[in-house]
């Protein structure tokens, strides 16, 4: 089975949509899902529930004729913290300045990540638990059942299923799969608006599956198509570089 996790184009949050150049990567993925479909035809789409989600699904739908599931858990990933250095205002629960989170060597581990008292105290590692529960119902459902860290192939298949959703849950459904500490693929990684995660299970011996990331976070479909990624999900690269988007973080 094939699992292609595709984040949201360029968002107006204001809104809760989609920008303009939002909308031409919605147009441009919708040309590239319709590929894979043709390849390998997509089983089952589903949504987030968030506007800007079910707006970049939207041209996909209508290229494939197809309708999508709405799931509530694939909204963007919840909990505010108070992080250490936002004098008592809360923010997203993966937005660390770099100094702060890499000295806590409890983020590096898979099984103690959500012990961290700021974690704790926002309940971060209970919603985590929530949505991976979720998910893996979803995956029971399509002849893929977990145990442990591992997946018994009960029906195997060559299922391609789509999920539109968000940055922050996407990390977290792939860290998930691949028992890693979600700081790391959020701090360590960056989904550009519209981009494309490829995961397919793998089963060596038969009936025992994992999961293994084949691509993550492409945008090649904005490329063949001479269409410059977005900005949004990164910082500037250098400090200076006030034309880029991004967020000073020490003001």
């Amino acid at each position: 089975m094939k699992l292609l996790f595709v984040r949201h184009g360029e968002p107006d949050y204001t809104i809760d949509s989609l920008t303009e150049k939002g909308w031409k990567e919605a147009e441009l993925l919708a040309e590239r899902m319709e590929r894979i479909d043709a390849e390998e035809r997509i089983r089952e789409i589903y949504v987030s529930p968030l506007g800007r989600a079910q707006d970049t699904a939207a041209p996909t739908l209508k290229r494939l004729r197809r309708n999508a599931v709405t799931l509530d858990w694939l909204e963007e990933f919840p909990p505010q913290i108070l992080r250490p250095d936002a004098d008592g205002r809360r923010e997203i629960a993966w937005d660390w300045l770099p100094e702060d989170w890499t000295v806590r060597s409890c983020f590096y581990d898979p099984d103690c990540w959500g012990d961290d008292p700021v974690m704790r105290e926002a309940h971060v590692k209970e919603r985590y638990d929530s949505i991976c529960s979720s998910f893996d119902r979803l995956l029971a459902s399509h002849g893929y059942v977990r145990e442990n860290r591992l997946y018994r192939a009960v029906q195997a298949n060559r299922d391609t299923l789509v999920f539109f959703c968000h940055l922050g849950v996407e990390c977290v459904l792939v860290s998930h799969l691949l028992h890693m500490s979600p700081m790391q693929l959020w701090q360590g990684f960056c989904l550009q608006p519209s981009s494309v995660t490829g995961i397919s299970t793998e089963e060596r011996r038969k009936g025992k599956a994992c999961f293994r990331v084949l691509y993550f976070g492409d945008t090649s479909h904005l490329y063949a198509a001479g269409e410059q990624p977005s900005f949004a999900a990164r910082f500037c690269e250098c400090y200076d570089d006030a034309e880029q988007f991004g967020e000073r973080t020490d003001d």
